[in-house]
């Protein structure tokens, strides 16, 4: 017979048995439940922490796709490194006015509000990110380009999306090409 590792089959057979289950600290049902319910909760973790990557790379192309999409690059074909990186540069300083006026607003000797944390600790992230090998669309071919214009934000068509990593000294980082 296999071994049911879902919390729910699990749950399901201790209620199947007719009576009301009493399980004893030591038994083998106690030990199979708590595994069952470490192993539920390792999975939706990792399943949170997917989802955050997936909407941060989300918000990444959508950003670029919006600068390019601007009237004032809405002719060039391609871009070099250079504007990719002022484009990086953008994206990382989003969020400065708001970190900014909650700084202000903070008063003397007052620990910081959860959001100001927060979205420092995003700015951070991503300004160490940048320096190691940022990770944006490749914008220096115009195939790429064109299909970025043409993307309609879907998660599904990015595996068309080249993707490259450009460092804060505005050069590709050797390995940095992946596809979606």
């Amino acid at each position: 017979m296999p071994v049911s590792k879902s919390l729910s089959k699990i749950k399901k057979n201790l209620k199947s048995k007719g009576k009301k289950p009493t399980l004893h600290p030591d038994g083998r049902k106690f030990k199979q439940l708590t595994r069952a319910t470490l192993r539920d909760e390792k999975i939706s973790a990792r399943k949170r922490a997917h989802n955050e990557r997936r909407s941060n790379e989300l918000a990444r192309v959508k950003f670029v796709q919006d600068v390019i999409n601007s009237e004032s690059f809405r002719d060039r074909a391609t871009f070099d490194f250079d504007t990719i990186v002022i484009f990086i540069r953008q994206f990382i300083e989003r969020d400065d006015d708001e970190l900014n006026e909650l700084i202000e607003e903070r008063r003397a000797n007052r620990p910081p509000s959860n959001k100001q944390l927060i979205l420092q600790s995003k700015k951070n992230l991503e300004l160490e990110e940048f320096a190691k090998g940022f990770l944006v669309p490749d914008l220096t071919t115009e195939q790429n380009v064109t299909f970025l214009r043409n993307w309609n934000g879907d998660f599904g068509s990015m595996s068309t999306l080249k993707l490259i990593r450009v460092n804060s000294d505005g050069k590709q980082v050797v390995g940095g090409t992946t596809q979606y």
